[in-house]
């Protein structure tokens, strides 16, 4: 496959994950006969430095030529003062409203050997698997804002269509794992909840009837995230709901650095990207944790590309090289060593190029015996 990936590193600890997020592409590129053409373009802080826009008109252009984006990170301390006209996170905004990418999906899962990294007790992680759906485009973040010196408005708007088509996504997904769909939403008290809960309901009653569907207020929800993760298979959320939630789910996991997403509209380019933030009082010290931006590059191979098999090759590389002590800081255990970004990376490409050779073994060996036969 030839395929054209742009790259946004952005801020922060940005640059440094996406770099071994890139890395790693690369080396399932060549080991699996790939053609990946890489493009780099400013978003973000970064970008506001430059060129006063946090989503240059380039960078967009760039984005629509290609088949994937894979972003790093946005913000940081240098760009947070709230009265500024532009800040790095309208960049983020803008962008996933220009691509379209309505539906943003957030894997959470307890990797072999972290479950120590989560404050919670082990018995409790025990099957965690979860996938999130966050509606990524429309809501609060996106509704008609004011602001006067005594006031401040944010609307929150949905149609049936956007919650609709948010549904399908979510829908499928459920279908090919455990086929239960958790919708959460506060429709005791919102009318954009209400609407939410009766859409999906009917989406799933007329579309998927063996979808086991619970509908969940968000208060219960964050509680039973803590208390019952493993009951959960798919979420369905609108998009704040779906902010605060992942975070939350980040502590399941052991860190929020683990956990990659996926941005996906009905067309290509989808965006990938780590769930973490810029992260800028580490930013440089080669300590950041790039397992969330290699798992979002997996991710991009599956559900940007269609190459599930090496979305799933880089996803096994990720849990040998957990599993064989390639940790940041932050997972490490008091006392024990430690890997820095490079490293990690590293540690993934060399399992990457073991399960390519012994793919190729095992197509040798597939071969001579078809022969024999």
């Amino acid at each position: 496959m030839r395929a054209k990936i742009v790259t946004l590193p952005g801020d922060g600890v940005g640059p440094e994950v996406t770099a071994q997020a890139a890395a790693v592409l690369n080396r399932i590129a060549d080991c699996f006969g790939h053609v990946f053409e890489f493009e780099e373009a400013l978003i973000g802080g970064c970008a506001i430095d430059t060129s006063g826009q946090p989503l240059p008109e380039e960078t967009l252009a760039r984005c629509r030529r290609a088949d994937a984006a894979l972003l790093g990170a946005v913000g940081g301390p240098k760009w947070d003062d709230p009265h500024a006209a532009v800040r790095p996170e309208q960049g983020l905004l803008d962008l996933r409203r220009a691509l379209g990418v309505y539906a943003n999906l957030r894997p959470v899962r307890v990797w072999p050997g972290l479950d120590a990294a989560a404050p919670l007790k082990a018995e409790l992680l025990r099957g965690v698997d979860l996938m999130v759906v966050r509606e990524l485009t429309g809501g609060l973040y996106f509704g008609r804002k004011e602001r006067e010196p005594d006031r401040a408005l944010d609307t929150c708007v949905y149609s049936a269509a956007e919650i609709e088509r948010v549904a399908r996504v979510a829908c499928r997904l459920a279908a090919d794992r455990r086929g239960r769909l958790v919708s959460v939403d506060k429709a005791n008290v919102l009318e954009t909840s209400r609407l939410w809960r009766a859409t999906v309901a009917r989406v799933v009653a007329e579309e998927f009837p063996r979808i086991r569907l619970e509908h969940m207020l968000v208060d219960a929800a964050a509680m039973r995230l803590i208390q019952r993760p493993a009951d959960f298979d798919v979420i369905l959320t609108e998009n704040m709901f779906g902010d605060i939630l992942t975070d939350e789910a980040s502590v399941l996991a052991g860190s929020l650095g683990l956990l990659p997403s996926a941005s996906l509209g009905d067309a290509k380019p989808g965006l990938f990207e780590p769930v973490h933030g810029s992260a800028p009082d580490i930013a440089g010290l080669g300590v950041a944790n790039p397992y969330g931006a290699i798992g979002s590059a997996a991710m991009l191979l599956r559900h940007g590309l269609g190459l599930e098999i090496e979305g799933q090759i880089v996803e096994d590389a990720v849990s040998a090289a957990i599993a064989e002590g390639a940790l940041t800081p932050e997972l490490a255990k008091p006392g024990k060593p430690w890997s820095d970004t490079a490293a990690v990376g590293e540690a993934v490409c060399a399992r990457i190029e073991e399960a390519a050779e012994n793919a190729a073994s095992g197509l040798l060996n597939l071969n001579i015996s078809a022969l024999g036969a």
